[in-house]
C-alpha cells in the first residue's frame, strides 16, 4: 500500500501492481457486487493492459488455473482495484486524481463512489477528490465488454464497410483499431489503464490550459505564451506570471500579464524575445536545439516545457501539390517510417524504451514517423525525444478506414473535446511537422467507386482544420492520407500511399515512373529478421517458412490469397534470378539468407530514385517501423527492437551525407551525391570498375566540395573521362565490367559514403575464404569502443558481423576488392560494459552470400 506525505511528496503514482479480474459483459454494475461472486485476482501493471497481465499471468506456468485467453478481452468486463494510502486535503489543498488513458470504455469509483464514466481510450481525466479521500482508500476501475456493445445495427448506417477490421461498429468507438485488424494486427486488443494515474495534491497556484508558441523573428526568436492561473484557497492571484527561457548558460525572462476573470481565476499572456536565438533543426540538417521554458509565480514553478525556435512551411496546397516541407528556409527530404505502439501488451513504453527505438531512427538517417491513424496518440515523452533527437512527426488524428458518424452531434463533440486537448498538449513541439485528418479514408471511398464527397464531410473538411488554425500550430494539414484533387490514388498529385513497388509487384522503374511526390506509407515487405529473433516462434519441430507459425508473424490484406511472402518472393526471383520456391525447398536457410538481403536492396534502390536531384519527391515513409509479434513482418525492426538486414541497406542510404547510384539505361550510370549537413562536405568522390568482382578495369577521382544542404550528380562515364557502357546497357559483347564501386572518401582517405551497382547479376556464387581473401581484426578503437578492421581480395557481398555481446556500426555490407572497412563495435545493450569482445579465438566471425562457411575474427594483434 503506498501513501503520501502532506509536505514531503506533492504527486503519489498508482503505479506499479493492481489486482485485475474479469466477469462476464454486465454481470456487475459495482465494485461491491463483486463480492457475490468467486472472482480471482491476478497481478496486472500499471500502466499496462489486460493482454499484458494475462500474459504475466501464464507465463513460465506462473498460474494452475485457467485465465481468459487474450482472443477474448472485448467479450469480458475487467476490474482493477488498488488500495492507497492519502490523507484528506487539507485546507488550501486541491487533490485531483489523475487518470490520463483508459480504454476504452470505462468506468472509475473511489472509496465505492462512481467518479466518471467515458467512452475513450484518447481521453485523459481529472477528478478533484479532496473530500473523498481517507487514511486508507481503494480505487476501482471498469472496463467494459466492447463486444456487446459492437453487436447489432446501429445508427446511422455505415455507408461503406473496410476490410480493415472485422467489426465496423468500432467507427462510434474512440479506441484503437490495431488489435482489432485481422490482416496485420489481429491482437491483442488493447484494454486497461494503459497509461499512468496518480493522485496529484496541489498548494498556491494551479496553471491549466497553458499554451506556448515559439517561432524566429529574423535573428531573434519570439515565444508567445497564454495560460490560465487559478489561485486555491489561502492564496491570492498574482498581477504577473514570471516566464524564463533558458538554454546554455543564458536565461532571457518576461512577463505574463493577469487579466482577473473573478478573485480566484484569470487568463495571462505575455511574449518574450530571445535575442541571436539558435534554430532548431532535424538531425539530418543541423542541430536540434531547445530552450528550456519555465512559467512561475511568486514562490513556486507551474509549468515546465521545451521549445524550439523553427520555421516550417509547405508551400502550395498539400492535397494538390503534395507536401514539400521547408524547415527554416531549407528544403528537407523528409524519410523515414510509420510509428506504432512498440508492444501492444504494453503500449505506453517508457522514456528510456522509446529512447532507444527512437534513436536507432535517428541513427539510420531518418528524420520523420509518422503517428498513424490506426494507433494512439503517443506520450509526452515520446515528442519530447523527437524534439531531443530531431525527427519530425507526421500526426494523425485517430481515424481510419470507417464512415465514422459524423452527422452525430454527441460524437462530433467528443472528437473535438479530444483534438482540441490534442493539440492543447502537442502544440509547442518543434518535431511536429504535419497534422492529418485520418488514414485512408478517402482512399476507402474511391477504390469503391462511391461518391468522393463522402469523404469530404465536417470532421475532415471543417472541423478538424478550424481547430487546427483555432490552436495556432504551424503545421500543415492533410485531409486523408493519401489524398488528392481528383482521386486519392495519382501518386503526382498530393500525397500518396505507394505500394507499386511491393504489393502491386511493379518493376523498380515504377518508383521513377508513379511521379510520387510524397509517400506516406510504402515499401511493405515481410522483412525477415535475425535467427535469434526467428528463434521466439511457435514451429515446433524446427523453424519452417510454410508453418502456420512463421505465417501467423506475416501481414496479409484481409480476404486475399496472397501475403507478403509472396510479394518478397516475386522481389527475390527478379534481382537475384533465383527460385524463391525451388530455394526454400532444398536450402532454406540460403532462402533465407537472400531474403534478408533482397528487400533492403529494393527499399535503397526506390530511395535512390526519389531522393536524386529532379525527382519530384519530397519524401517518403515505410510501412512500418517495428513488428509487434515475431517473424517476417512488415517492420525494420523485429519484435525485440533490433535492426533487419532492411534496416543496414536504409541507413546507407539515407545517410545525411551519402553516395548512390541510378541506371539510366543508354545514358548509363548516374552517380549523386547529398549533403544534408548545414556545413559543406569537402572530399573525394572515387569511382571503380570491375571485372570478375576482382580485377579493376578502370578508375577515376575527382575532388569536390557540397554546399550545405547541398547536391551534386555526375555519370560514371564522366568520372572516366571516355565512354563505357557501365549499365551493359549497348551490349555489345560480354560486360566489361559486373561492378561498379562508387565512393565517397574523406580527405583522410576514411570512408565516408559507399554503393556498388551490378551490371550483369549480383555476385551469387559461393567462394572459400582463401578464394575471396575476407578477413578481419579487432583493434583498440581510438576513444574506447573497440574497432573492426575488415578487408578483401575479392568483392564481398553481404558482409555479415557476429561478435557476441556487439553490433556493428553497419551490417549486411559490401567489401570493394582490394579496400577494407573500419567499423565501430558498440554494446548489444545499452549501458553494458565497452570492454572488447572476445578472446584469442572468441571475438567473432564474418559470412558473406558470396562466403562459404564462416571467417574467424582475429583478435587485436
Amino acid at each position: 500500500m503506498d501513501s503520501v506525505s502532506e509536505a514531503r511528496d506533492r504527486r503519489l503514482p498508482l503505479a506499479g501492481v493492481w489486482d485485475l479480474t474479469w466477469t462476464e459483459a454486465g454481470a456487475c454494475a459495482r465494485p461491491r457486487d463483486l463480492d457475490a461472486l468467486e472472482v480471482r485476482w491476478l497481478p496486472a501493471p500499471v500502466p499496462g493492459t489486460v493482454a499484458g497481465a494475462l500474459a504475466l499471468a501464464t507465463a513460465d506456468g506462473a498460474v494452475h488455473r485457467p485465465v481468459p485467453d487474450e482472443r477474448h478481452i472485448d467479450r469480458l468486463d475487467w476490474w482493477y482495484r488498488r488500495s492507497f494510502q492519502a490523507p484528506a486535503a487539507l485546507d488550501g489543498e486541491e487533490a485531483v486524481l489523475s487518470l490520463e488513458g483508459i480504454a476504452t470504455v470505462s468506468e472509475v469509483f473511489l472509496n465505492g463512489r462512481r467518479l466518471l464514466a467515458s467512452d475513450s481510450m484518447f481521453a485523459s481525466h481529472e477528478r478533484d477528490v479532496g473530500a473523498l479521500l481517507g487514511d486508507e482508500n481503494e480505487i476501482v476501475v471498469c472496463c467494459r465488454a466492447l463486444a456487446p456493445l459492437l453487436a447489432g445495427r446501429r445508427r446511422p448506417r455505415a455507408r461503406w464497410r473496410t476490410r480493415l477490421v472485422a467489426e465496423g461498429n468500432l467507427r462510434f468507438h474512440r479506441t484503437m483499431l490495431l488489435g482489432r485488424a485481422p490482416g496485420f494486427a489481429p491482437g491483442p486488443a488493447v484494454a486497461g489503464l494503459w497509461r499512468p494515474a496518480a493522485i496529484e495534491r496541489r498548494r498556491g497556484l494551479v496553471l491549466e490550459r497553458p499554451r506556448m508558441r515559439a517561432r524566429p523573428d529574423g535573428r531573434d526568436g519570439v515565444l508567445e505564451c497564454s495560460a490560465r492561473v487559478r489561485a486555491l484557497p489561502g492564496f491570492e492571484l498574482p498581477d504577473e506570471l514570471t516566464v524564463a527561457v533558458a538554454s546554455g548558460g543564458s536565461t532571457v525572462t518576461g512577463t505574463l500579464a493577469v487579466d482577473r476573470v473573478d478573485a480566484r481565476s484569470g487568463a495571462c499572456s505575455g511574449a518574450v524575445t530571445v535575442p541571436d536565438a539558435e534554430r532548431w533543426w532535424p538531425h539530418t540538417h543541423g542541430r536540434p536545439a531547445l530552450y528550456e521554458v519555465t512559467i512561475g509565480g511568486p514562490d513556486a514553478v507551474l509549468h515546465r516545457a521545451r521549445v524550439g525556435f523553427r520555421a516550417l512551411e509547405s508551400p502550395g496546397e498539400v492535397e494538390a501539390d503534395g507536401l514539400d516541407l521547408r524547415v527554416n528556409d531549407v528544403p528537407v527530404f523528409a524519410r523515414g517510417a510509420v510509428w506504432a505502439p512498440p508492444d501492444l501488451r504494453a503500449p505506453h513504453c517508457d522514456r528510456e524504451a522509446l529512447r532507444d527505438i527512437l534513436a536507432r531512427v535517428a541513427g539510420a538517417g531518418m528524420n520523420m514517423v509518422r503517428v498513424h491513424g490506426t494507433a494512439a496518440y503517443e506520450s509526452d515523452a515520446f515528442y519530447e525525444l523527437c524534439d531531443e533527437l530531431g525527427i519530425l512527426v507526421w500526426q494523425d488524428f485517430m481515424f481510419a478506414n470507417l464512415d465514422y458518424p459524423d452527422g452525430d452531434p454527441a460524437f462530433i463533440a467528443e472528437v473535438e473535446r479530444e483534438a482540441r486537448a490534442q493539440l492543447e498538449r502537442l502544440g509547442h513541439h518543434p518535431c511536429l511537422a504535419v497534422l492529418c485528418g485520418s488514414s485512408e479514408v478517402a482512399q476507402q471511398v474511391a477504390m469503391l467507386g462511391l461518391d468522393r464527397e463522402l469523404a469530404h464531410g465536417p470532421l475532415y473538411r471543417r472541423l478538424l482544420p478550424e481547430l487546427v488554425r483555432e490552436a495556432q500550430v504551424d503545421a500543415p494539414y492533410a485531409p486523408s492520407a493519401p489524398c488528392g484533387p481528383e482521386l486519392p490514388f495519382r501518386y503526382d498529385r498530393g500525397v500518396a500511399n505507394y505500394f507499386g513497388v511491393g504489393a502491386y509487384l511493379r518493376p523498380l522503374s515504377d518508383a521513377r515512373l508513379s511521379g510520387v511526390r510524397f509517400a506516406t506509407e510504402c515499401l511493405a515487405f515481410a522483412n525477415v529478421p535475425d535467427d535469434d529473433a526467428l528463434a521466439d516462434l511457435d514451429t515446433p519441430g524446427g523453424l519452417a517458412v510454410h508453418h502456420p507459425g512463421w505465417k501467423a508473424g506475416v501481414a496479409r490484406d484481409a480476404g486475399e490469397g496472397w501475403d507478403f511472402d509472396d510479394v518478397r518472393d516475386h522481389y527475390l526471383r527478379l534481382l537475384l534470378d533465383v527460385d524463391p520456391v525451388a530455394l526454400r525447398w532444398s536450402d532454406q536457410e540460403r532462402y533465407l539468407q537472400l531474403s534478408r538481403v533482397v528487400t533492403g536492396e529494393v527499399m535503397a534502390d526506390v530511395f535512390g530514385e526519389w531522393r536524386r536531384g529532379g525527382s519530384a519527391c519530397r519524401g517518403a515513409l515505410v510501412l512500418w517501423l517495428k513488428d509487434q509479434r515475431p517473424g517476417a513482418g512488415w517492420g525494420l525492426l523485429d519484435h525485440r527492437g533490433r535492426p533487419k538486414a532492411v534496416m543496414h541497406h536504409l541507413r546507407r542510404a539515407l545517410a545525411p551525407v551519402a553516395v548512390w547510384t541510378t541506371d539510366e539505361g543508354l545514358r548509363g550510370i548516374d552517380v549523386h551525391v547529398a549533403n544534408d549537413r548545414p556545413t559543406p562536405q569537402r572530399a573525394v568522390l572515387r569511382v571503380a570498375l570491375y571485372r570478375d568482382f576482382a580485377v579493376r578495369v578502370d578508375a577515376a577521382q575527382e575532388e569536390i566540395t557540397i554546399e550545405p544542404h547541398g547536391y551534386l550528380r555526375r555519370s560514371v562515364a564522366g568520372l572516366i573521362g571516355r565512354f563505357v557502357d557501365a549499365s551493359w546497357a549497348y551490349r555489345f559483347g560480354p560486360p566489361a565490367q559486373d561492378l561498379v564501386a562508387v565512393t565517397l572518401q574523406g580527405r583522410d582517405g576514411a570512408v565516408i559514403s559507399q554503393a556498388f551497382r551490378f551490371p550483369a547479376g549480383r555476385p551469387l556464387s559461393a567462394c572459400t575464404a582463401d578464394e575471396l581473401g575476407l578477413e578481419a581484426q579487432l583493434q583498440p578503437g581510438p576513444e574506447g569502443p573497440p574497432q573492426l578492421r575488415v578487408r578483401s581480395r575479392r568483392f564481398a557481398y553481404g558482409v555479415r558481423v557476429e561478435v557476441p555481446g556487439f553490433v556493428a556500426g553497419d551490417d549486411w555490407f559490401g567489401v570493394e576488392p582490394g579496400g577494407e572497412r573500419i567499423l565501430e563495435l558498440a554494446p548489444a545493450e545499452p549501458g553494458a560494459g565497452r570492454d572488447a569482445p572476445g578472446g584469442a579465438g572468441a571475438a567473432g566471425a564474418l559470412t558473406a552470400l558470396n562466403l562459404v562457411g564462416r571467417v574467424r575474427i582475429a583478435p587485436p594483434g
